[in-house]
This record gives C-alpha cells, structure tokens and sequence, in this order.
C-alpha cells in the first residue's frame, strides 16, 4: 500500500479552523479529509476554512467528502468553505450545483484545456413524469426453460 499523496495542515482557535491541503485529492486520500474534518467538529470547530490553493489535482471523490462535510458542518450549526479551489474542482463544483461550497474566490489557475468560463446555467431537472415519457423502457424478456440466453 501506498503513502497518500496529500499533506493536511491545521491551524486553528478554538470554534474556527483553517485546513491547508497539499497534494492530490482522490479515493485514496479521501479518508484522511474526512478525518480532519470529522475531527474539527468533534472538537467544536464551527467555521472551516479549506485552502486548496496546493492541491494539485482533486476527483469526484473529493467533491463527494466536500460535500457530506459541509452538510454535517451545518448540522453542527457550523459552516465550511472552499477557498482557492483548482481548476478542475470549480469546474464540477459549477456542474453539481453545489455552489454554496465556494466563497466566490477564482480557481487557481491551472491547465488551459478547462474551459475558460464556467457555465452559467443550471441545468433544470426533469419532473419524473418526464422520464417516463423520455424513455420508453422494453418490456422483459421472458425466461427460456432450460436455455441460456
């Protein structure tokens, strides 16, 4: 097994935290995110900031444990934020929709082959009678006694 490739640093007072994260955010590193960030609000951190201005690269994973983070921070009666995030990581925070993540600071800058405005639109979900009417499903083959299909 492999060393993560993400450093954490934690700087903080009392009831607001700054993380710094160093390194690249994926499945394997995605752990030790939420542990510091579990472990901020077990500690009664209320405000977390989160400076992604290092990090060089970051999947859905990371997006994933951003997200469930600040839902427990807010539950907590608490608020986390993203700051400084790379290019990459706006990019699929603009198209979850999960916007509130951000402080509406720019990305770090990064590779050219993003694109260089962010969509502006959120897409609006279809009503589920929508999808019925969108895909006709076929109806089930019925089984073969005896036979492979």
């Amino acid at each position: 097994m492999s060393l993560p490739q993400l450093n954490v640093y934690r700087h903080g007072r009392r009831t607001r935290a700054l993380i710094t994260l160093a390194g690249e955010i994926d499945l394997e590193t995605v752990p030790l995110i939420r542990t510091t960030l579990g472990r901020c609000l077990h500690d009664g951190v209320r405000t977390i900031d989160v400076d992604l201005t290092p990090v060089t690269f970051c999947d859905c994973s990371g997006l994933n444990a951003f997200t469930q983070a600040f839902l427990r921070t807010a539950a907590a009666g608490g608020t986390l934020r993203l700051h400084y995030p790379p290019p990459v990581l706006a990019w699929m925070v603009e198209l979850a929709g999960c916007g509130f993540l951000l402080m509406g600071l720019p990305a770090v800058p990064g590779p050219a082959s993003l694109p260089a405005v962010l969509p502006t639109t959120v897409p609006v979900p279809l009503p589920m009678a929508g999808f019925e009417t969108l895909h006709r499903l076929a109806p089930a083959v019925p089984a073969v006694s005896g036979g492979v299909l």
